[in-house]
């Protein structure tokens, strides 16, 4: 019938309290009812610092033949990312939501737009075959991105990322420190000064 919901958005946000969370995972508890959602690293991390305050999450609902497995994410710019990715042959659910466990959707639109795999493979360390196909699978349907989303800070992130690799970081402490960096600093100098302070929490 037009206008009826896949049965893939039939869960397309939930709003309650976190009741757990894991090293993939977490249980939100909405009305009684316990939902299991994989999340990425970073919003698990973030999960663990609301306490019991009612938080929403956008969720993705992925059918297997014999499972039913719940995606969340804390923006819905994540969740349009995630769904993008699972366009790409041979990515599914579980690589996108790996992709971006590595990347930022900022990230991801600069390298598209500008045709640069590389761009994720030195800010996230995401495999060069892979970005490669990430990168050519979405240039359509991502386009190039428009003057008002096109920060100074994407420009300059690769360039502050092997700064703190050069500092002996490592890759996984990297990815952490891009990720977090306030998006209002876009001196390369004062960015880096800005994920040592994340790093050295």
């Amino acid at each position: 019938m037009k206008g009826m919901l896949s049965y893939k958005t039939m869960i397309g946000q939930l709003t309650g309290t976190v009741a757990q969370v894991g090293l993939k995972a977490a249980i939100l508890k909405v009305g009684g009812v316990g939902y299991r959602l994989a999340l990425t690293p970073d919003a698990l991390a973030q999960l663990k610092t609301v306490g019991d305050k009612v938080i929403t999450l956008w969720t993705y609902l992925a059918v297997r033949e014999n499972a039913l497995d719940l995606y969340g994410f804390i923006s819905p710019d994540e969740l349009a990312i995630f769904e993008l990715l699972i366009t790409v042959p041979s990515i599914g659910p579980k690589t996108a939501l790996g992709v971006l466990s590595l990347v930022t959707p900022a990230a991801l639109r600069q390298a598209v737009a500008s045709g640069d795999a590389g761009h994720l493979t030195r800010v996230g360390g995401l495999g060069r075959k892979s970005a490669d196909k990430i990168v050519h699978a979405l240039a359509d349907k991502l386009g190039s991105l428009s003057s008002s989303e096109t920060t100074p800070h994407n420009q300059t992130d690769a360039d502050v990322a092997e700064a703190l690799r050069t500092l002996g970081y490592t890759d996984e402490q990297v990815r952490r420190a891009m990720k977090n960096l306030p998006a209002d600093i876009t001196d390369p100098g004062q960015r880096v000064k800005a994920a040592l302070k994340i790093l050295a929490k």
